[in-house]
């Protein structure tokens, strides 16, 4: 019986991973297409307020949910498990309700905050989403408490399918009629609160019981508070960082001496950053965390080496996409550029923002470690220190040294989050998961696949300069250059060694790999 709870549990976690997944590999990949619709005003328009609803799906999505689910398992029978959903929900719809009220109220206010009063009736479309938020996060906690990940699941990638859909179809129509980017900004958000009604309607009803039945929950609101709210902040991580940013990118430009248009032009450049970011980082955790699941169930049986290994397994694997993510991206920035966006503006900022890949990935698998151990304040407190140097700094970077400062300022608030992390962790987080032989081939084979991808580009730019300009062209190129980049990175971890047999087996497709690079072995020894 346990066996089979078991084997239910971690398939439903496959499911829900799988669906987080493809959710946020959506969101990660439509700015492109519409960056390139709406041009860098109408991106910068955008992103202005996204952090916003950014901060309301984590909420819905994964923040909240999590904590209902932990309080609907708590429970054996169906009547309590109801009447806390029935709790939850209505603390949920007096926050979601507050939050409403504040965004309706103060958008003025916090539109002058980001230095352009147009963008008030942006705000004001996606302070609806909110309303939706108790619907979705305790029907969807409800399920997951139940052990039943499916609904939530197919509402996941339901809800990003066609938030998706209605913003290309809305900025292709503002495009083709001429609208202003404030009157697409205002359009492309309202696909927030659509996408909440869809994914009610396919998530199943959940029954609201009228009459007091089960255990009520002790303290609900402060535990709503302290512990549903650190899972949504650690959720939040890089939106936060990007809501930062909306405060204090445009407004340090104009100080700076930029004009206010190229001022906003300039941060929809700054903002290219963001779906290269995500896309390295849903990346690097999905292989990751898949690991996650075991580190669990050794933590639950009390096995401390078997928790200390897969943990060390986790953190260097996360560390070696993420880093070799990062440097190819860094390597290959103006080609990059020029095929998603058109052009190679900002190419040295964004490549500086690169190297938040590394940081936030390294963040996330170390809280994913902590949250198997039920350990919450750590993390939280490390990022509220990381905050406050990216909200301290931000401005007065931006104003001296333009978006390449915010880049930064970015990389040094996730440095500060990941070092209060890793001196606050337990001992068995820190020794034995790097260690400097790992860390001097992880350099070496870094160092080596850069130093072929930029001769590679450098003789492209010598002998065929022609052929170094042009989106299609450049698309040509990175096909080749990205398959050698990790081929070469992959050859001399092989060959160094870089991960041991067991840790490489961890991966998809390792086991064909390890027989392959074993006959190449054979084969040179002959």
């Amino acid at each position: 019986m346990g066996n089979r709870h078991l084997n239910t549990t971690l398939r439903g976690a496959l499911v829900l991973s799988i669906a987080a997944f493809i959710a946020k590999l959506l969101s990660a990949v439509y700015r492109v297409p519409f960056q390139n619709m709406v041009g860098n005003t109408g991106f910068y328009v955008y992103q202005q307020v996204y952090p916003i609803y950014g901060i309301g799906m984590t909420f819905a999505l994964s923040g909240l949910p999590v904590f209902i689910s932990k309080l609907i398992a708590s429970v054996p029978d169906l009547p309590s498990q109801q009447q806390i959903a029935r709790q939850v929900y209505r603390w949920v719809w007096l926050l979601a309700g507050g939050v409403f009220l504040g965004l309706m109220l103060g958008a003025p206010f916090i539109a002058a905050g980001m230095g352009d009063r147009q963008l008030t009736p942006l705000i004001r479309m996606v302070a609806w989403m909110f309303l939706l938020m108790p619907e979705l996060s305790v029907n969807r906690g409800l399920h997951q408490g139940q052990f039943d990940m499916l609904p939530t699941a197919r509402s996941q990638v339901v809800e990003q399918l066609v938030r998706v859909a209605i913003i290309l179809v809305a900025a292709a129509w503002a495009t083709h009629h001429g609208w202003s980017d404030y009157r697409m900004g205002v359009w492309t958000l309202s696909s927030g609160t659509f996408a909440a009604i869809a994914a009610c309607l396919v998530l199943p009803r959940w029954r609201k019981p009228v009459a007091t039945t089960g255990t009520p929950i002790a303290h609900l609101g402060r535990r709503l508070l302290i512990e549903g709210g650190t899972l949504c902040l650690l959720t939040a991580m890089m939106v936060l960082f990007q809501l930062v940013d909306s405060f204090t990118v445009k407004n340090g430009l104009v100080a700076g001496g930029a004009s206010d248009l190229a001022a906003k032009s300039l941060k929809g450049i700054y903002d290219r950053a963001q779906p290269l970011v995500q896309l390295g980082l849903v990346v690097a955790v999905a292989f990751a965390t898949s690991l996650l699941p075991a580190l669990t169930e050794a933590q639950r049986q009390q096995r401390p080496l078997a928790f200390k290994r897969l943990t060390a397994t986790m953190m260097r694997i996360a560390l070696i996409i993420a880093t070799a993510a990062a440097a190819g991206l860094i390597s290959l920035m103006p080609w990059v550029d020029r095929l998603l966006f058109g052009d190679a503006q900002g190419a040295t900022m964004l490549a500086i923002y690169m190297l938040s890949i590394v940081l936030a990935t390294l963040i996330q698998t170390y809280n994913s470690v902590l949250q198997s151990q039920d350990g919450y304040r750590l993390t939280v407190v490390a990022l509220l220190v990381g905050l406050a140097v990216k909200m301290v700094g931000n401005h007065w970077m931006v104003e001296r040294f333009g978006g390449i400062g915010a880049s930064w300022l970015t990389v040094a608030g996730l440095l500060v989050t990941l070092v209060v992390i890793w001196y606050g962790s337990a001992v068995e987080l820190r020794s034995g998961v790097w260690t400097t032989g790992f860390l001097a081939k992880l350099i070496g084979c870094t160092g080596l696949m850069v130093i072929s991808l930029r001769g590679l580009v450098g003789i492209s730019e010598t002998v065929w300069p022609r052929l170094t300009s042009g989106r299609l062209l450049d698309g040509a190129g990175l096909l080749v250059l990205i398959p050698v980049g990790a081929l070469v990175f992959l050859a001399v971890a092989l060959w160094w060694r870089l991960l041991t047999v067991r840790e490489w087996l961890t991966l998809p497709f390792a086991k064909r790999l390890l027989r392959f690079w074993q006959r190449l072995g054979q084969i040179g020894g002959k």
